[in-house]
């Protein structure tokens, strides 16, 4: 009770705000340090280190604008790097003079959870979105614009709705995992988690991580959000978007007396749509009706149930024929360390008439994440596949590995970090990527809590880090060597 207590005077105060600029310059770009699962040995949490760019799950963080050849991204931030309260703030990188500007904190999320990390995209217009995610249902999330196109000094909060199951109006104020992309002239499709009670066959107080989608001509009236997957107790979705295309891959977790759950997430599972959510269909093109609710379904592309294997998924991608590339991780299990391992990188890939999955490499943690570059023949994978100085740890060291023979073979083109104090995670591909902005990420202690940095790279692999420190409106990346 005092939990929904809380959710609801948050939920007041924020509609009490509505309609008014908000957005004040930050001090400099820090990174939110989190947490989950302490465990008993040498390795700490479950996962935990410098999370500003996480999950795999959230998408984008970054996107080029052409028109005013700039990147905009946001991130899960702090105010200093004592503070574990989370902020979201926004910054902008201008190509043509090299210089980045001193970051907007939009919204203190009343959290330390880089679970509500927030994400980022641009209308047509070039007014900057940002959305302000939740993790479950205690906490409300928002949506906001920038008052001004390609400004990020002011922004007003939108009063979104959306249709509920009887096709009434209701507020759009809670929303969980959140990718969001634009199709010029149609608007946004949002790929998102909500949380269903009382749906399980084991467990009933424990909620179902429903994957849906839902879509907006203007960011403001949504429609009803419509399920994708309701196997069992749900699912984690990483997506990817190319043209008309946008396409969703996806684990399941098990509801069973033992073993259940989200640490036991396995299969590998895809589904596309090219009309916006209209209809949808496996890779081959066959269509499917929504939603899956069944383990064995026309989507599968692997399984891994009974083999033991969890799949934890990174990143989707297309080729140079639009068909898609889903990079994931499989291990024998949700702790750390190498008990668990192999943990194997996998790079699954529709030829146009079957899944060829074949190993990229290894890691050494379940949440080790990696983004997809595509060039004509030229494949890369950007990702934390050095063991860095916390091995075992939540990242590691970045490497850039390259394929010319369509995944087949894999070679280290790029060792983007070496020598490090910190972790490095959650590589981040732009969306309309450029080369001077090729990947965004944060850095921190696998192990105990720490200062966390906000990096960049170019695609020749040399690093830029944001000032940690800013009292002019803009300033210049520091290379770091």
């Amino acid at each position: 009770m005092f939990r929904h207590l809380l959710f609801l005077l948050f939920w007041v105060m924020a509609a009490a705000a509505s309609g008014q600029s908000v957005g004040k310059p930050a001090n400099g770009y820090r990174g939110i340090w989190y947490f989950i699962g302490p465990v008993k040995n040498e390795y700490a949490y479950k996962y935990s280190g410098g999370l500003g760019t996480y999950p795999a799950n959230h998408y984008p963080f970054s996107v080029y604008a052409p028109a005013v050849n700039k990147t905009f991204f946001c991130y899960g931030g702090v105010t200093d790097s004592t503070s574990r309260a989370l902020c979201h703030m926004v910054g902008v990188f201008d190509h043509k003079t090299g210089m980045v500007s001193r970051p907007t904190l939009l919204l203190d999320k009343q959290t330390d959870d880089a679970h509500d990390n927030p994400v980022i995209q641009l209308d047509d217009q070039g007014y900057i979105w940002i959305f302000s995610t939740s993790h479950g249902t205690e906490r409300p999330s928002f949506i906001h614009k920038s008052r001004a196109p390609y400004q990020i000094d002011a922004f007003d909060r939108i009063d979104a709705t959306r249709l509920d199951k009887d096709g009434k109006t209701v507020p759009f104020d809670n929303f969980s995992y959140l990718q969001v992309y634009r199709q010029r002239g149609k608007g946004f499709l949002g790929l998102m988690t909500h949380y269903d009670r009382n749906v399980l066959l084991y467990g009933a107080n424990k909620p179902r991580r429903t994957t849906a989608f839902i879509t907006s001509p203007d960011g403001v009236k949504w429609s009803a959000w419509h399920d994708i997957g309701t196997i069992e107790e749900g699912h984690y979705q990483s997506s990817g978007q190319k043209g008309n295309k946008i396409g969703s891959a996806f684990n399941y977790h098990p509801n069973t007396k033992v073993g259940a759950g989200l640490d036991y997430r396995t299969n590998v599972y895809y589904v596309e749509t090219d009309d916006m959510g209209n209809s949808w269909h496996t890779a081959d093109g066959r269509p499917v009706s929504l939603p899956l609710s069944d383990i064995a379904n026309p989507a599968l592309v692997q399984e891994y149930k009974s083999q033991g294997l969890n799949a934890y998924i990174s990143d989707v991608n297309y080729d140079a024929a639009n068909r898609p590339l889903i990079l994931y991780v499989t291990s024998k299990g949700p702790e750390p360390g190498p008990q668990n391992g192999p943990h194997t990188w996998h790079l699954a890939h529709w030829t146009g008439k079957a899944w060829e999955i074949r190993p990229v490499t290894t890691a050494d943690h379940n949440y080790d994440m990696g983004s997809i570059y595509v060039e004509g023949n030229t494949w890369r994978i950007i990702g934390t596949f050095g063991a860095g100085p916390q091995p075992y740890g939540t990242g590691g060291d970045l490497l850039m590995l390259e394929s010319r023979d369509s995944g087949k073979t894999w070679k280290t083109a790029k060792a983007i970090t070496r020598n490090t104090e910190r972790n490095q995670g959650y590589p981040r591909r732009p969306v309309a990527v450029h080369p001077d902005f090729y990947a965004f990420w944060a850095d921190g202690n696998a192990r105990k809590p720490s200062a966390s940095y906000l990096y960049f790279c170019n695609k020749a692999g040399e690093v830029f880090r944001l000032p940690a420190e800013m009292k002019a409106g803009s300033g210049f990346p520091e290379r770091v060597k």
